[in-house]
Formats: C-alpha cells, sequence, structure tokens
C-alpha cells in the first residue's frame, strides 16, 4: 500500500468545492450531492475530512467566490489547507496536516478535474499516498470553447486513466460514491 510508514489512516480529501469553481460546474447537482454524502460517510466512519480552499485573482481571499458553496460545511477541528497552485500539496501545510494524523491513503473529491483534481491526484501519488478518485464526485466547467473537450469526456478520461494508474508501492485507482466504505482497513 503506501509507501508511507506509519500511516495507516485514510482521508477524505475535498478540493475547491468553492462557489466560483462549482458555479458553472457540469452536473453540479449530482455531483455535489455525492460529496455531501461521501463527507457524511467519513464522519460517520471517522475518518478524517480535510478542506482544500484555492485564492487566485479569480478566487480572492474572503470573497463570496472563494468561500466553499452552502451545501458543505467543515466542521472544527477538520483541517483547512489553503493552496494557490494546483496541486494541493505543492506550497501549503497539507503534508503536514496529513502526518499528524498518520494518513497515507487519500479518497479525492472536488474540482475542476482537469486542473486541481489531476495535478493534486499526481501530487499525491509522487510523494508516496495512495490516491483514490471518486469517479462520481469530481467535476470541472466546460471550456470546449477553448478547444478543450467537452466536461463528460474530461471527467471520464480523467476516470479512465487514474482507474489504470499505477506506481511502485502504492495504489490508486476509482470508485464510485455508492462504494466508499471509510472506517474499513484497506486489504494488504
Amino acid at each position: 500500500m503506501t509507501t508511507l510508514t506509519d500511516r495507516p489512516n485514510t482521508a477524505l480529501l475535498i478540493v475547491d468545492v468553492q462557489n466560483g469553481v462549482m458555479k458553472e460546474a457540469h452536473d453540479r447537482s449530482a455531483v455535489l450531492a455525492n460529496i455531501v454524502a461521501l463527507v457524511e460517510k467519513a464522519r460517520s466512519g471517522g475518518t478524517d475530512v480535510v478542506w482544500v480552499q484555492h485564492t487566485s485573482d479569480e478566487l480572492p481571499r474572503e470573497s463570496e467566490v472563494w468561500e466553499y458553496v452552502p451545501e458543505l460545511v467543515r466542521r472544527e477541528p477538520e483541517p483547512l489547507v489553503h493552496k494557490v497552485y494546483g496541486d494541493s500539496f505543492e506550497d501549503t501545510d497539507l503534508e503536514a496536516v496529513l502526518a499528524a494524523r498518520g494518513i497515507g491513503r487519500l479518497v479525492v473529491a472536488g474540482a475542476q478535474t482537469d486542473a486541481c483534481i489531476r495535478s493534486t491526484l499526481h501530487g499525491a501519488i509522487t510523494r508516496g499516498y495512495d490516491a483514490t478518485l471518486v469517479a462520481d464526485a469530481h467535476t470541472t466547467e466546460d471550456l470546449s470553447s477553448y478547444g478543450a473537450p467537452k466536461p463528460e469526456d474530461v471527467i471520464a478520461h480523467t476516470n479512465l486513466y487514474w482507474q489504470f494508474h499505477t506506481a511502485p508501492g502504492r495504489t490508486a485507482g476509482t470508485v464510485r460514491t455508492a462504494e466508499v466504505e471509510f472506517g474499513v482497513t484497506a486489504p494488504a
């Protein structure tokens, strides 16, 4: 499993589910319902929920667009990690937060699929974490007018390649919200 020694715990990592990010998100209602369900499952299973919040010119700190969507409410003492880069580990305290909690396995949900989700998944796996993407709990906006694929294709492609992603001593893969079980030890 994870190559991080003494890190037997799992965390649900919620990435950038902010008003400005989710405003034009593909399949917003269904994805948010799945993320809400994941948070409830994690909490009831005693699994840490770690929140990541992006700041940029489009998402200025303390603005309405920067805030998390009202459907998701962070509880104390659930950690909140602030970032300015796509990879949630880059120039943040995420690694320290996870290390302090003995977390070596991440279950990832949020936005945007083709930016911060992909960057964070790759950042996690290269740092030794097991990283599972919740296939029906991430989304992106439609950037096809800029030459990008349609959002449903971006999501499907990301699910496809992450389902088969491998790294020595680590696991990757995808799972659907209904299949996620927190509080259950992963097989060795």
